[in-house]
């Protein structure tokens, strides 16, 4: 278990935030991490499940960060849906 920076953001957000997950997350984690900051403050919460793509491929919500492939500092977009 390591910490592991990534940029994020939230589908219809402008921000980008930097968020330090840990490389034993799995996506769902990664996603609600990301969400924390724009959902509920910028965006509505619709409720919707949440999906974590990276260069518009979507990553399954069981593989953790170290399986996923990323790299620190990678960026990744969450989207409900």
């Amino acid at each position: 278990m390591a910490p592991f920076p990534i940029q994020g953001i939230v589908r219809g957000d402008f921000v980008v935030h930097l968020v330090a997950v840990d490389d034993q997350d799995p996506m769902s984690s990664v996603a609600d991490q990301v969400a924390h900051h724009a959902i509920g403050r910028r965006l509505p919460d619709t409720g919707a499940p949440l999906q974590v793509f990276v260069g518009g491929r979507e990553l399954p919500a069981s593989i953790t960060v170290a399986e996923s492939g990323l790299q620190p500092l990678d960026f990744v977009e969450v989207a409900a849906g």
